[in-house]
């Protein structure tokens, strides 16, 4: 007899209807990019280690060439190459983390911490595409201080060009359980 697993993936949708939530403000916004930027970098840090450790031993090993350097570490620091290749691996890594965190249930952790979530602004789902597309136009925070300029609306310039929006959520509506 075998088990089946029921576990279900939230993905992001419309905004419920009748509730109280409003769209969240810059400072919030703000706060939960700095925790945000702290994981992240974490992920980015740990990115990095994993793929220049597996470059100097292969390159200890033999398996890359040395390229006429004594040391792998030598070649890693000044070959543009392997520089391009790490830097590249950790932003990779980094999106996949705000882009599986947004996918997977609307909130990063430090959305979570602040009670923020993203929600489509019209009736379809928010896709991968739209939500690679909010990362994008994000421009690494920048987009978000529009906010600033439209107090109304409350919109970051990635949520107009993705039709979402970042809401603020109830206690209840956050469904954080503290440990």
């Amino acid at each position: 007899m075998s088990k089946q697993s029921n576990k279900s993936v939230k993905t992001v949708t419309t905004a419920p209807v009748n509730t109280d939530m409003n769209r969240a403000s810059f400072v919030r916004r703000l706060a939960a990019m700095i925790y945000d930027a702290l994981v992240a970098t974490a992920v980015g840090m740990c990115a990095a280690m994993i793929l220049i450790v597996g470059l100097v031993v292969s390159l200890k090993n033999g398996w890359l060439d040395l390229q006429g350097y004594a040391e792998p570490n030598e070649l890693l620091q000044q070959s543009l190459l392997y520089k391009t290749l790490i830097q590249i691996w950790v932003v990779l890594w980094v999106s996949v983390f705000f882009l599986w965190f947004w996918k997977r249930g609307g909130q990063t952790l430090g959305m979570r911490a602040w009670r923020l979530r993203i929600f489509s602004t019209n009736d379809a789902p928010v896709t991968w595409s739209r939500l690679v597309l909010r990362l994008i136009t994000s421009l690494a925070g920048l987009g978000t201080l529009l906010v600033l300029f439209d107090v109304k609306n409350k919109l970051a310039l990635q949520d107009r060009v993705a039709k979402t929006e970042v809401l603020k959520l109830t206690k209840e509506q956050n469904n954080h359980k503290s440990w």
